[in-house]
């Protein structure tokens, strides 16, 4: 595992780069530590995936300060410009959680590097999401059962409108963190993308 700094559009922004061998919203404690982001990162190294964590400004050790999300998809796209420039010719997947999933889906949704878009428990009540249903590529949803932030019910409207291919993972009795269950949600990053 590589810690390192990136430069971001408003300073440095804190990342860990994991390379595999041979409510996670950044302004209600979300960070690259959430126990289900470090699953998923761990569960894509697992399956020869290079995974890149990072913190939106504001957060941890990156700069800056919150941006209602305008500023923290600058910084996914400086996330993103990092991979492109450390992995060349690569496929890039965005990723993300809760907020970062809102995140990810916009920026991974408009962007040509990105192959496929993972929304791990995204807030449909409190975002916008209407990026996964045209993004024109593979798109995988992980979602809680026992969400309270964004209610699984909701969640299948979402994925009703989503073009194919797709692919939900609804993880029985799991709250909007996973708490208590987040090995289960690398099992299913595994399983969901393991033959990709």
């Amino acid at each position: 595992m590589e810690l390192r700094e990136i430069t971001g559009p408003s300073g440095a922004l804190e990342v860990k780069l994991e390379l595999p061998a041979g409510d996670p919203h950044p302004q209600y404690g979300g960070t690259l530590q959430t126990k289900a982001v470090y699953e998923t990162a761990r569960a894509l190294v697992r399956i020869g995936v290079a995974a890149l964590r990072f913190n939106f400004r504001g957060t941890g050790g990156s700069a800056g300060t919150f941006d209602e999300g305008q500023g923290e998809r600058d910084d996914y796209r400086a996330a993103l410009d990092y991979a492109a420039t450390r992995f060349p010719g690569l496929p890039i997947w965005a990723v993300g959680m809760s907020f970062g999933a809102w995140v990810a889906s916009a920026v991974g949704a408009a962007d040509p590097r990105v192959a496929l878009i993972v929304a791990i428990a995204p807030a449909v009540d409190h975002y916008d999401y209407g990026a996964l249903a045209s993004a024109g590529k593979p798109v995988f949803v992980v979602h809680g059962e026992e969400d309270t932030i964004a209610p699984v019910r909701q969640i299948r409207r979402l994925y009703a409108t989503m073009a194919e291919p797709k692919e939900l993972v609804v993880i029985e009795g799991a709250d909007h963190v996973f708490d208590g269950r987040t090995s289960i949600v690398g099992e299913a990053i595994e399983d969901l993308l393991g033959d990709f």
